[in-house]
């Protein structure tokens, strides 16, 4: 099932919606991929989440917050990053309660029931944001968000076929089939659907395939005649593509070249994870999250650099570091000459105090830090949303850096010497290094993006490192992989006729 025939996309138009059988089904690439082979056919095409609930968002080129997934989709169609683009984003804080952000700017948190209320409003800004961009737009793909067919979301959806219906918009489903069971997932995820939205799929596409596509034939065959809907495609697992996830945190680089050993303690709300895609992608650098475990004490290991990841709340995930007992795991590692490096939330552990007199992101007021760092912060209602540039003061050198700072909190530093400040972003100072050059934090998301920095960590750490590619051009040579891909091996020639005659109401 290859389609290798020169193709004519440029009167793809309208709104399609990628939903899948379950979470991680494939949806978030698949938008990718259509966004960026519709681009590479001259199409304006844009992308839409309508509702993203993920701890891993970026920063609009106007401050506005947004999930990270429809960053790298904007990448992939190539269009500047809009808040419309992802119009609703949860931000969970605990299992029943999450910070909600609307067109770009965070509420109160809400618990479940109350967001449930919240909804209607919320639903206002998600259809008034789809409408701006399909007038600005020539293709609009969309993204689904977990199941379709989850019964208890019915009511008031907007992510997924409440949204499709509202706006009269056809879907393809995308299942997983390294998960197995692809064909109980599809077929049961059409019966979980009402009739006019088992009507609205157009058709499949089967995700993560391995092997010999003549042994899946029979179950292609049976499946189409069952639903009387088209497989539009059997994607293969693409081995090596690394593409900035919503959520997953895994360990999967292993090097025998090891120059430098990264230990990262997982937390509860740790967010903004893909700031580590870099270093688990280095060839000399071994990278491991640590988990803890359900009955029993998991230390942090022997390493060069212990790094604290940021936090969708502190207080609570500082308090955790301390019941596993990392804080004297990182004590230890400070003893024995290892560095330690905080970013957002970690650099606040890091400090003496955290005050959250307003109960920004939980019930507790205050806390004493790590006390590693002579820094204190309180967590303010207006969260600060900002990319940035300028250098990283590291080594007695000045590095050039970017990045972009999503937090609530304002951080005060007990010293005023520039010399201890980590980066110099123009007329601003940020960040601290400690007297004894073991330990330092800073706000800034994305930096290790960079080679030149993680080169200059290395060496903080007294490891040299060899050239590498930027984390922009390796994700900008994954998108390209993947779309080239998804086009071998996807009609969407048959995908736009779909798309065309649902747009005419020719459903036949």
């Amino acid at each position: 099932m290859q389609y290798h025939a020169d193709k004519d996309l440029t009167d793809f138009t309208g709104t399609l919606m990628v939903q899948g059988t379950t979470s991680d089904a494939g949806k978030s690439t698949l938008v990718a991929a259509l966004c960026r082979i519709l681009a590479n056919h001259n199409v304006a095409v844009a992308p839409f989440k309508p509702q993203n609930m993920a701890l891993n968002s970026a920063v609009t080129e106007n401050g506005e917050e947004v999930g990270r997934a429809q960053a790298v989709q904007a990448l992939a169609a190539k269009t500047p990053l809009q808040v419309d683009f992802n119009p609703v984003l949860l931000k969970p804080q605990s299992d029943t309660c999450a910070q909600v952000i609307v067109n770009g700017k965070a509420l109160p948190a809400m618990e479940a029931e109350n967001y449930h209320q919240y909804k209607p409003i919320a639903a206002k800004a998600v259809f008034s944001a789809h409408k701006r961009i399909s007038e600005s737009f020539q293709a609009v793909i969309v993204e689904g968000a977990g199941s379709p067919a989850e019964i208890n979301l019915r009511e008031g959806d907007i992510a997924n076929m409440g949204f499709a219906e509202q706006v009269d918009c056809p879907v393809i489903l995308v299942a997983d089939i390294d998960k197995g069971g692809v064909f109980a997932h599809i077929v049961g995820t059409l019966a979980l659907l009402s009739q006019t939205e088992q009507d609205r799929v157009v058709g499949f596409v089967i995700n993560r395939f391995r092997g010999e596509l003549s042994l899946l034939q029979s179950g292609l065959d049976w499946l189409e005649h069952y639903t009387g809907k088209p497989v539009l495609g059997v994607l293969p697992y693409i081995h090596g593509l690394h593409l900035a996830a919503e959520d997953a945190v895994e360990n999967y680089q292993t090097t025998e070249n090891t120059k430098l050993k990264v230990a990262v303690p997982v937390t509860p709300r740790m967010s903004n994870h893909d700031d580590f895609d870099a270093l688990r992608l280095h060839p000399e650098i071994e990278l491991t999250f640590v988990y803890a475990a359900e009955h029993a004490t998991t230390r942090l290991p022997a390493c060069d650099l212990i790094i604290l990841a940021g936090s969708k709340s502190v207080c609570a995930d500082l308090a955790f570091i301390r019941e596993q007992g990392w804080h004297e795991d990182i004590e230890r590692h400070l003893r024995y000459g290892g560095k330690v490096f905080g970013i957002c939330g970690g650099y606040q552990m890091l400090g003496k105090t955290l005050l959250d007199p307003l109960a920004i992101e939980s019930d507790v007021k205050a806390m004493s830090g790590l006390g590693l760092l002579d820094i204190s912060t309180q967590l303010l209602a207006q969260k600060s949303l900002v990319n940035c540039q300028g250098v990283m003061c590291l080594n007695g050198e000045q590095i050039a850096v970017q990045g972009y700072e999503i937090h609530c909190g304002e951080t005060e530093i007990a010293t005023e010497d520039a010399a201890h400040s980590l980066y110099h972003l123009g007329d601003r100072q940020c960040g601290v290094i400690s007297a004894d050059d073991q330990i330092a934090g800073g706000y800034l998301h994305g930096i290790f993006n960079q080679d030149q920095v993680v080169n200059a960590i290395a060496k903080w750490c007294n490891a040299s490192m060899s050239v590498q590619e930027d984390m922009s051009i390796r994700q900008e040579k994954a998108i390209a992989l993947l779309a080239d891909t998804v086009e071998q091996h996807l009609d969407v020639v048959t995908l736009n006729r779909l798309l065309s005659n649902w747009t005419q109401h020719d459903r036949e």
